[in-house]
């Protein structure tokens, strides 16, 4: 993510309490080793059209408590394997918010309320903010700390490791 870079998309708007058994159904355990097989049943408990409507760039918009129950690490990736650029949720378990940051799909919390199902979002991830372009209104939320940032600028925590060959934040940083 360069630093002007925007993300743009629709919103798909879900509740609260999204579990990542809603995410990737439990009954698709056995998909773990097939990725891409596992990412067509994304979300299809709550929408089963969500697979073939989203679309590169598009976001998932929710309510309270997104992504908890058990840690499935499976549950971000293929939200980012779908093309999803973004979670925004008025909250999110702890657990998903990590397994999303380290493979490079951003959550940003703040109060979705004013956000509506297949609005058109425009965010600036340094800035802090969600330009509603359907809606003609603007939200804020939480800047992500710079490591954060640099995280997701690589792809994840990975390619940044990959990258620098340790966890050291590039000159100009503070972490």
């Amino acid at each position: 993510m360069e630093d002007a870079k925007l993300l743009e998309g629709r919103a798909f708007k879900f509740g609260d309490n999204i579990t990542t058994d809603y995410i990737i159904p439990g009954r698709y355990a056995h998909l773990r080793s097939n990725l891409p097989e596992l990412a067509k049943h994304l979300m299809e408990d709550i929408d089963s059209t969500f697979i073939v409507r989203v679309h590169e760039g598009d976001f998932i918009v929710a309510g309270k408590n997104f992504g908890l129950g058990s840690s499935r690490e499976h549950a971000p990736l293929v939200i980012k394997m779908a093309g999803v650029s973004a979670i925004i949720a008025k909250s999110v378990a702890r657990i998903f918010f990590r397994n999303a940051i380290n493979l490079g799909l951003p959550v940003l919390l703040c109060d979705t309320d004013g956000i509506g199902d297949g609005d058109k979002l425009e965010v600036d991830l340094k800035a802090g903010t969600i330009n509603n372009l359907t809606a003609g209104s603007q939200l804020t939320f939480s800047p992500l700390p710079d490591v954060m940032l640099a995280i997701l600028e690589e792809g994840g925590l990975l390619p940044y490791i990959k990258k620098y060959s340790d966890f050291v934040l590039p000159t100009g940083r503070k972490p």
